[in-house]
């Protein structure tokens, strides 16, 4: 039993953290699921998104005292818009999904809320991290030896 008990204590903060993922597999993945070119968006820019948003943590939350909503994992999805916590006062949950999708390590229902979100009329500018460090900018570093 002592011995679970270490495990669990050595692995559960683990679980916690989340996947990070490092920005060539994030790149992969993004471009396997059809971001690259989608609604004119970059690879690159995605990519720039996830590194700004949730530095490409999976298990990210932050709290937005203003609205009482929560944005949820690597793309920081907003509860007061696109998912379901529960708890956001108002909420549309315009994905369909439990903002809990969000904080998986497999982040394909991520990717499909994401391409929910730019379809809205804000498109990528619905972003502020996007709007401050990625608009504009010569983003090809993001993407740079990725053997896409």
């Amino acid at each position: 039993m002592k011995v679970l008990i270490l495990l669990g204590l050595v692995f559960l903060p683990m679980l916690a953290h989340g996947k990070v993922y490092e920005r060539c597999e994030l790149a992969r993945i993004l471009k396997q699921n059809g971001m690259d070119g989608y609604r004119g968006i970059s690879l690159a820019n995605w990519v720039c998104l996830a590194k700004w948003e949730s530095n490409y943590n999976t298990r990210v939350t932050n709290y937005n005292s203003r609205d009482r909503s929560t944005d949820y994992g690597i793309f920081q999805i907003n509860s007061r818009y696109w998912c379901n916590d529960g708890k956001t006062p108002r909420a549309v949950n315009a994905c369909g999904i439990s903002c809990r999708d969000l904080l998986t390590d497999n982040i394909s229902k991520a990717i499909t809320c994401a391409k929910r979100v730019v379809r809205d009329p804000s498109g990528i500018r619905a972003w502020v991290a996007w709007r401050n460090r990625c608009q504009g900018k010569n983003l090809s570093s993001y993407i740079q030896g990725c053997r896409l």
